[in-house]
């Protein structure tokens, strides 16, 4: 900082002594009080201001290079923040306690964002090693003579997956990208296993649809989440029969399949995690759940889960 910047800054204080000394020799000449005494009481205020204001300025000019120092050893300069001395001064106190609580709010940002970014990263990596098993196995039947049933189911199981990152991508801009729309929820439901009809027949299961309702929704994410609970049936339930029932309030899904464990049944919805189930299937990405929740609570929809062991897994949808 230069000398000339810094007197800027002081200029208050500096105009304060100018106007008392001002006031001091003002007075002092009405009051006749000598000359002499006068003009040695303005140079020692002169004089005293000079060291004041020279030595505050070398201490200033001190800490800013500290300050500078401390920035450039930094790797990461957001924490610059976390590291700062304690100033002595009680307006600079208080000025360094507001941006304490600044730097707080951006590291937990940073963080956050951090955490973020390596979980999307992590679920990229584990989707390109899910993706590779469907266009492995159709480069396998298409070599083998192209059984057309087969190629088409694997061929869906990479559509679906394709569909899962794109709908993990859209979560962020979701409240923009929605499109309301009162329509019957059974039609939602027959497009759904309309469009998982490969794969439901290649596992054998069978679906049965009853009641209908019409809500104001987007249909199309309520169609993605009843694909993901098919895609999960055909993946871990392969002849099992699916059960949809339609009210004016709620959809249920129930399939008769192997059940989850009641200690998993707690996680289901949590991000990225992959159940018993999954696991000896080879594992999975652990999104697709996590996706259901996300789109349902962003459509103001209420999701949750029942299950017993070897009987039945059952999802609820309750409409607002």
């Amino acid at each position: 900082m230069r000398f000339g910047k810094f007197l800027l800054s002081e200029i208050v204080p500096l105009l304060a002594v100018l106007l008392i000394t001002a006031a001091w020799s003002i007075f002092a000449v009405a009051a006749d009080v000598n000359r002499l005494f006068i003009l040695l009481s303005v140079c020692i205020v002169a004089v005293s201001s000079a060291v004041f204001f020279t030595v505050k300025f070398i201490v200033v000019n001190k800490r800013i290079k500290k300050l500078n120092r401390i920035a450039d050893e930094l790797d990461e300069g957001y924490l610059l923040g976390e590291t700062l001395p304690e100033p002595y001064g009680a307006t600079e106190r208080e000025y360094f306690f507001v941006m304490k609580r600044i730097s707080h709010s951006a590291i937990a940002r940073i963080e956050e964002l951090r955490r973020s970014g390596e979980e999307y990263s992590d679920y990229i990596e584990k989707w390109i090693h899910e993706i590779k098993t469907p266009l492995t196995s159709c480069a396998l039947i298409i070599a083998n003579g192209g059984d057309r049933a087969k190629l088409m189911a694997e061929f869906k199981k990479a559509d679906n997956l394709a569909e899962s990152v794109l709908y993990h991508a859209r979560l962020r801009s979701m409240e923009k990208d929605t499109a309301l729309t009162r329509e019957s929820v059974r039609k939602t439901a027959d497009n759904a296993v309309k469009s998982q009809a490969e794969l439901l027949m290649a596992a054998g299961i069978s679906v049965n649809i009853d009641g209908d309702a019409m809500i104001s929704t987007d249909h199309k994410s309520l169609a993605f989440s009843i694909k993901q609970l098919l895609v999960n049936c055909a993946k871990y339930c392969r002849g099992c029969k699916i059960q949809i029932d339609i009210s004016d309030r709620c959809l249920t899904l129930t399939d008769d399949g192997r059940g989850i464990p009641s200690h998993e049944l707690p996680c289901i919805f949590n991000r990225s995690f992959v159940g018993s189930a999954g696991r000896k299937a080879g594992g999975g990405t652990g999104m697709g759940l996590y996706l259901v929740k996300e789109t349902c609570e962003r459509l103001g929809i209420e999701v949750s889960a029942q299950s017993e062991p070897d009987r039945f897994t059952r999802f609820i949808f309750k409409f607002p």
